[in-house]
């Protein structure tokens, strides 16, 4: 390809929200525009560069010659311990913080003459600051929100639950008085949902709550983009995607991103990662010495954090079970403190049982031996867990996982819920979901969703395949104008 034809490709600038959860659906994203004929940059923090950098060794964000990596600050202090910044602390920080970074980057992209001129924005739904650059330089700015459909419609409502007086709580008793099992009706494409399965920021009886203003806010502002992506599938959520159409600007469902990039040929793109921990090896042997469907599949993502009581509740569920197990701990698991387990849990469970700081998850979901995934309902670990045709034990932590959670459980049929931890209902569920009947008719609508996952993502007819396509045409490639609201 000459100069000149580089120069003219179409040049996406994506910024993910810096967490793990969101920097992973964002760079698959990046891959498939890169292999659909985009120049790629890819914006990072200055904090996550290092660390994945530190993970993955100093060459892994060379990129490729059209794939490049960038970087602006998130506006915080380098945290003690590594891990994820505090939540609350990185929306209100990169919301008021990172826009005349984001100007300056945008500014020294289109005045490099070996690269072409910036033509639309993909940022991250609660990145949303790039809305008023690309207004500015009259460019199309997609958001992609990596929580589910149901997720973000959950979120979309925010306002009105805050109109209707419904939340900030009156107070903290409603906690735990049974308020949270007050069903609501009015969700668009939701029949009925209970309070404690919306997204987790509601409960909050401050007016001022960080967390729950961000995304009431982040959703108001998504009425500005120029379209909205979402990692899901027709078929999955079909109610939620088709209620979305008299809510906001257009809305594209293109996932699982994961099986849409099983079609990209291009294997120079698999050598860019983005974990931001350190991947330990021997994980997929371990599971080669295993019949199938006999190991649990234990992790809680990036972010979620737990006591030392519940770790060891968990602990003992998992050893009282008396199957195999991986199990990934995060040195940042525990509140305030190292991980670290009694020593008798390890030495009774040493011949099967692996612990491991972080591993390839996808890879070890699609392994035969995985029997079943004890999760924290995070979006992609739920979507991943899906393409594989693995059922779930679910313990939703924050955000939207509770929703995922109800949805898992209620309406799709491949997963039951933690409701307490302790190591009794640990172990009763897990023999359940590895030797019972509900388990094994879990793992049957597991494996119809998997097949139904790669018919969408399969061409040239598949939904998220034709959805995909659309975007580039219509948006991506389309003129360079957005809607001002």
């Amino acid at each position: 390809m000459s100069s000149t034809d580089a120069n003219e490709r179409p040049h996406a600038v994506c910024v993910p929200f810096p967490a793990q959860g969101h920097i992973n659906p964002m760079l698959k994203l990046a891959k498939l525009l890169h292999f659909n004929g985009f120049y790629i940059t890819f914006v990072n923090t200055h904090y996550n560069h290092k660390r994945l950098l530190k993970s993955r060794g100093m060459d892994s964000l060379n990129g490729l010659p059209s794939f490049r990596f960038e970087t602006i600050p998130d506006g915080l202090p380098e945290p003690e311990v590594e891990g994820t910044h505090h939540v609350p602390s990185l929306c209100d920080s990169t919301s008021t913080t990172c826009l005349p970074h984001f100007r300056n980057l945008l500014s020294k992209l289109n005045n490099e003459s070996s690269v072409p001129a910036v033509s639309c924005i993909i940022s991250d739904g609660v990145m949303s600051f790039t809305l008023d650059a690309s207004q500015e330089l009259g460019l199309p700015n997609v958001l992609f929100w990596t929580s589910s459909a149901c997720g973000f419609m959950c979120y979309v409502h925010y306002h009105q639950l805050i109109q209707r007086g419904i939340v900030p709580f009156k107070d903290t008793s409603d906690l735990t008085n049974g308020y949270l099992d007050t069903t609501i009706d009015w969700v668009a494409g939701i029949k009925e949902i209970r309070l404690k399965d919306i997204p987790s920021f509601i409960r909050t009886t401050d007016p001022e709550d960080i967390m729950l203003n961000f995304a009431r806010d982040e959703c108001i502002r998504a009425e500005k983009a120029s379209a909205i992506i979402l990692n899901t599938f027709d078929a999955l959520e079909h109610d939620v995607l088709e209620a979305f159409s008299s809510i906001l600007p257009p809305v594209y469902s293109i996932g699982p991103l994961s099986s849409l990039l099983n079609n990209v040929s291009d294997k120079r793109l698999n050598a860019i990662g983005s974990n931001l921990w350190r991947e330990e090896p021997g994980s997929l042997e371990w599971l080669d010495t295993k019949e199938a469907n006999t190991v649990v599949y234990v992790n809680f993502g990036s972010v979620t954090v737990m006591t030392n009581e519940q770790m060891i509740e968990f602990a003992w569920g998992l050893a009282n079970s008396n199957k195999s197990f991986v199990w990934v701990i995060r040195p940042d698991l525990v509140v305030g403190e190292r991980a670290v387990l009694p020593p008798e849990f390890v030495t009774q469970t040493k011949n099967r049982g692996l612990l491991s700081g972080w591993c390839p998850q996808e890879e070890v979901l699609g392994h035969p031996a995985i029997g079943v995934f004890l999760t924290h309902s995070g979006w992609n670990s739920t979507l991943e867990s899906l393409c594989a045709g693995v059922p779930m034990i679910c313990w939703p932590f924050f955000a939207e996982q509770q929703t995922n959670c109800r949805f898992c459980c209620k309406e799709w049929g491949i997963g039951v819920e933690i409701e307490d931890v302790e190591r009794d209902q640990i172990e009763r569920l897990v023999r359940e979901m590895m030797d019972g009947e509900k388990g094994k008719d879990m793992k049957r609508k597991a494996v119809d969703w998997k097949i139904l996952a790669k018919k969408a993502a399969s061409g040239p007819s598949g939904s998220s395949f034709l959805q995909f396509h659309k975007l580039i045409r219509e948006v991506l490639k389309g003129k360079n104008e957005m809607t001002i609201i």
